[in-house]
């Protein structure tokens, strides 16, 4: 990659096939073997291999033909680099074989890895003839943060051997000294942070102990690498005969991990040598450190007695200055309702917010996340001009509050410098002092005793050792706060100058000691605030008011969570899609745009692709290709028309970059990548726009969703209707933007659970809820009403069903029984599909009653989504070994299977059951039944019968009911076939009694139909007629929904 971006032409020879692509991604030449890499135009060629072997049969060829390898191939005067760890002597023949056919050789061994080899980072130690350096020597800057002239060929080796002596024992030391720790009993993680900041640390002990803490041993550099270089070491040790013992014995420990089949993982893993022979272990995973919440809680003094929520809004109503939120990218709006976010701040735009009667407050989308420093300083200070500009215009007066990442992350302290600044310079006394409070509770984050943890399943993790601390831009180490103002302003602020509002103080003082510190604070001071509840905010903020009622000026730095207490709002439920005043396109697809890569973020999208991939369409941008400026317009062009294409039928887009994190060679550069990333994601979604309205947009991750808004999108402001998720805002865009009161789900990247993206998606999707027909009917089961299956024959009945349930907001069951199916074949199986796929509830398309074995198997393998199968016409033991042999393939299929024991009496649409009451499903066989065949569902014969119902009604065995239900487990729902005619007792008695989770309707649906037929009068138009049929039926249908409990239910 470095030698490509230098503008030099390349081509490579890998055994790793990935790398081969990679290489051709990025422009570079690919090439099968290795002579192929040498052309007509070849003037040097780098061997960087692992053994001196390698490096041979490359050079030379692999046997006796020397014409086999690269040498033969070049010209006289070109150049060969060994970059490979080998034996001194070895380089120096090799530079004598060469310099025999005309060639140039640098002996140039290298150390930095793979990643610090693609971005020219590598430390090279090389040796050569001056005539080689003047051919070649440029390559080896291109590739280096260091280059050594070390002498001649062999010399480079020799001081790499050197280096690989004093890297190998100093790993193997490490692991030996974390095993210690760990047989002594301390925690593994805070005796590394010890020792890598006191005089015992080295580089290779900050580099692989993590991989031990972590328990992860993939190979950036095989423990095998080590046998083979601390062999050299000691081969030429003996060639000079020079004594080597801690060489020796660090050797020996590296063979042990090889004998133990530790070869080809990280060389750290030479750490489990010394666990298993002390039976301890160095792993400290992120589940097993930190503290547990429940207990850390627990032992906190109670909380303030009384909710000063009522005050801040009392304080607010009297005339507290409107607060401007100045946010950094679009996730701080993640706990406010009925506030506007402007994403563009004209002075007009602002004076109209600044003068809105009645609002406590506006966001400002500044997005100073996305840019370097000098930019985001650049752009504060001009927001903060054009405000005072409104005010003055509008005589609106306002204090400010900066909300940054609650991890911490953003650029502080120069944005808040940066406003305090742009304050004094429009002639405004600046502010007191800077009041840092990251407190989120959405996103579990917690500040006590001046530490900020971010609580990871039971425990509480300090934030400096999550991976948000790792970010490649704005990553940091310390989680005490006060030491982390220290870290973040290079020393300038030491922490014993930092202050801090103790929860002590906030509980036990409540607002008059916080307005108290806050008047005592000296000039210029950083006060952190300590807070793991909502009432210790509005505690803290109502001291503020206080204080800012006496005349003090804070700047607040902080989370989202502090935000809302200052405007005085209090909390709402999760918005859905019916919550909403706005239409949602009926038949749209809805777009989701991940950018983010933070590993909660690939893990949510992952259980999104596990649970319906199968419904998205998806697009995965390459972000190597977009690095490496490998991606066209054309390409984007092409993926816009196909998503849609999608999304005109219904079906969500998924539009994400790919997971592999790609950083830069500092802090710029990974923000240069993370930019670069949005901008292609932008164009794409810009694409997918101007040919089609989605049903909804959700964007996850901070730079994405500003982008995506404000450039995609074009608006240029929303109303934060509230939260579509816990810590998810969800915004209705303006009529300022590209697509009017469109719904804009901003997903911070850090925020939520594994599966949190998954049911955003199933809430708001056009295509319903990913569940199986199992699914459906054992969560009725569970709750106590039944999914309505509906037998119909043709697209008019199928759409009766979907429109009814999408009514009644309930969940249904389209079924064709073999009769119908095979009259509409293919074409109605796909309708009914389509149908389901595209409703806004959860729809499964079923084949009821099929008595014929290779007809259910037909049936498993064209779609359906479940299948009865019926093989109640057959003695018992033989309807268990057909429903056992189908139920067995449709598992594997991932369908749903129910099956009928008994038989019911009456006919229907060719069903002819036998007479009462021989057929009853008995409860003892039924337990053996569902145990032996593993069904899903089973239909039980209890009284109720196929067709009408005598004069007399229905009438039930309720003992033998709930005999049933005692015998067959509960996760095996029971249905009950032939609802037509029974009445709201009966059903509610099926359901206390049975827990009945499915009924199943046809005879009162088909009626509807016919009757409509029957009054088809002359003149009569046949969409009119077939109108009135689907009308018909959907009221039939509609009824049964309200009879069986599932209204509302539809929505997850």
């Amino acid at each position: 990659g470095a030698l490509l971006r230098a503008g030099i032409s390349v081509a490579g020879y890998d055994l790793n096939a990935s790398a081969v692509e990679a290489l051709a991604a990025a422009g570079g030449r690919p090439c099968r073997e290795a002579a192929e890499v040498v052309g007509p135009e070849t003037s040097a060629v780098v061997v960087m291999v692992a053994t001196h072997a390698q490096a041979e049969a490359v050079l030379w060829g692999g046997g006796a033909d020397e014409r086999e390898g690269v040498v033969a191939r070049l010209r006289p005067g070109s150049l060969v680099v060994l970059c490979s760890t080998v034996p001194p002597d070895f380089a120096r023949a090799t530079g004598r074989r060469l310099e025999a056919r005309g060639l140039l050789f640098l002996d140039a061994p290298v150390s930095g890895g793979t990643v610090k080899a693609a971005k020219g980072e590598l430390t090279i130690m090389a040796g050569g003839a001056a005539e080689a350096w003047a051919a070649g020597g440029y390559l080896l800057e291109v590739l280096s943060e260091r280059l050594y002239k070390a002498g001649a060929a062999g010399d480079g080796s020799s001081v790499k051997m050197v280096n690989q002596l004093c890297a190998g024992a100093h790993i193997a030391v490490a692991a030996e000294a974390m095993a210690l720790g760990a047989r002594a009993g301390l925690d593994t993680r805070l005796l590394y942070d010890i020792v890598s900041n006191a005089a015992g640390s080295s580089w290779m002990f900050r580099n692989r102990v993590p991989h031990m803490l972590d328990n992860d041993y993939t190979p950036r550099s095989a423990l095998d690498i080590f046998v083979k270089d601390l062999g050299i070491v000691l081969d030429e040790a003996r060639r000079l005969k020079f004594p080597l013992p801690v060489a020796s014995t660090a050797h020996q420990q590296f063979l042990l991990g090889a004998a133990a089949g530790l070869g080809r993982l990280d060389d750290a893993a030479i750490v489990k040598i010394f666990e298993s022979m002390a039976r301890v272990t160095v792993a400290s995973l992120p589940g097993d450190r930190g503290l547990p919440a429940e207990a850390v809680f627990a032992q906190l003094p109670p909380a303030w007695p009384r909710d000063e929520l009522g005050p801040v809004q009392e304080a607010l109503a009297a005339g507290a200055r409107k607060l401007v939120v100045l946010d950094d990218d679009p996730t701080g709006t993640q706990t406010v309702h009925e506030v506007t976010v402007l994403t563009e701040w004209s002075v007009e735009s602002l004076r109209a917010e600044l003068t809105q009667p009645g609002s406590p407050g506006f966001f400002v989308l500044t997005n100073t996340r996305a840019l370097c420093e000098a930019d985001a300083v650049a752009r504060t200070r001009e927001v903060v001009a054009n405000l005072y500009k409104a005010s003055a215009e509008g005589g609106a007066d306002f204090t400010l509050c900066l909300r940054g990442d609650s991890t911490l992350r953003g650029h502080y302290p120069a944005e808040a410098e940066a406003v305090d600044e742009a304050v004094r310079a429009q002639g405004d006394r600046g502010f007191d002092a800077t009041l840092i409070c990251p407190y989120f509770r959405e996103g579990g984050r917690f500040t006590l005793g001046d530490v900020h943890y971010v609580q990871q399943g039971d425990k509480l993790v300090p934030a400096g050792e999550t991976e948000f601390a790792k970010d490649a831009t704005f990553g940091y180490r310390e989680s005490h706060l006060r030491r982390w103002v220290e870290e973040k302003t290079g020393g300038r602020i030491q922490a014993a100058e930092v202050h801090s509002i103790s929860l002590e103080s906030i509980r036990q003082g409540g607002p008059a000691a916080v307005d108290l510190q806050l008047q005592l604070l000296p000039p210029g001071a950083v006060c952190v605030v300590n807070a793991t509840s909502e009432e210790d905010l509005h505690v803290v903020v109502s001291g503020l008011l206080r204080a800012e009622g006496k005349g003090r000026r804070i700047l607040c730095r902080t989370a989202a969570s502090f935000v809302s207490a200052r405007m005085g709002l209090g909390r709402l439920a999760p918005l859905g899609p019916r919550d909403l005043a706005v239409p949602l396109r009926r038949g749209r697809g809805g777009l989701v745009v991940v950018g983010s890569h933070v590993p909660k973020t690939s893990a949510q999208v992952a259980a999104l692709l596990e649970a319906r991939s199968h419904l998205l369409k998806v697009i995965e941008l390459d972000v190597s290709r977009i690095v490496a400026g490998a991606l066209s317009q054309r390409d984007i062009e092409h993926w816009a028309g196909e998503a849609a294409e999608s999304m005109r039928t219904g079906r969500d887009v998924l539009v994400m970059s790919s997971r592999k994190l790609l950083t830069g060679a500092d802090a710029g550069a990974s923000l240069n990548i993370a930019n670069a990333v949005s901008e292609h994601l932008v164009r794409l979604v810009e694409g997918i726009c101007a040919r089609v309205r989605p049903r909804f947009v959700l964007a996850k991750g901070g730079i994405t969703s500003s982008d995506v808004a404000t450039s995609s999108l074009r608006a240029r402001s929303a109303l934060i209707a509230g939260q579509a998720a816990p810590g998810v805002p969800l915004w209705i865009l303006s009529q300022q933007s590209a697509f009017p009161t469109l719904p804009y789900l901003v997903f911070p990247g850090n925020v939520g659970e594994a599966d949190a993206l998954l049911r955003l998606v199933q809430a708001w999707t056009g295509l319903g809820t990913a569940m199986s027909t199992a699914e459906l009917v054992a969560s009725a089961a569970q709750n106590g009403y039944a999914v309505g299956a509906f037998n119909v024959y043709n697209l008019e009945g199928a759409k009766a069903v979907v429109a009814a349930a999408e009514r009644m907001h309930s969940p249904a069951i389209i079924q064709l029984l073999p009769s119908s199916w095979r009259h509409g074949g293919s074409p109605l199986l796909a309708a009914c599909k389509t149908l389901a796929k595209e409703a806004t509830v959860p729809i499964t398309v079923h084949l009821d009653h099929c008595t014929d074995e290779g007809i259910c198997l037909e049936a498993i393998k064209l779609g359906f989504d479940s299948v009865l199968v019926d093989g109640s016409h057959l003695d018992y033991e033989s309807n268990i070994a057909m429903t056992k042999r189908i139920t067995q393939l449709a598992h594997a299929y991932g369908i749903t299977v129910e099956a009928e024991l008994g038989r019911l009496s009456g006919k229907e649409d060719g069903l002819d059951g036998p007479e009462l009451p021989g057929c009853m499903t008995q409860p003892e066989e039924a337990a053996r039944f569902v145990a032996e065949t593993g069904v899903d569902m089973l239909a039980v014969c209890v009284g109720n019968l196929h067709g009408a119902y005598p004069p007399s009604g229905p009438s039930l065995d309720w003992d033998r009911l709930a005999a049933l239900r005692e015998a067959v487990p509960d996760a095996v729902p029971l249905v009950l076939h032939g609802a037509s005619g029974l009445g709201e007792a009966v059903v509610k008695q099926c359901l206390a009694v049975g827990r009945v989770g499915k009924f199943n309707v046809n005879s009162e649906v088909r009626k509807a139909y016919l009757n409509t037929l029957k009054d088809i009068q002359p003149g009569d138009e046949l969409t009119e007629v077939i109108v009135r049929a689907e009308d018909s039926m959907r009221e039939v249908i509609e009824a049964k929904i309200s009879l069986f409990g599932s209204l509302e239910r539809g929505v997850p």
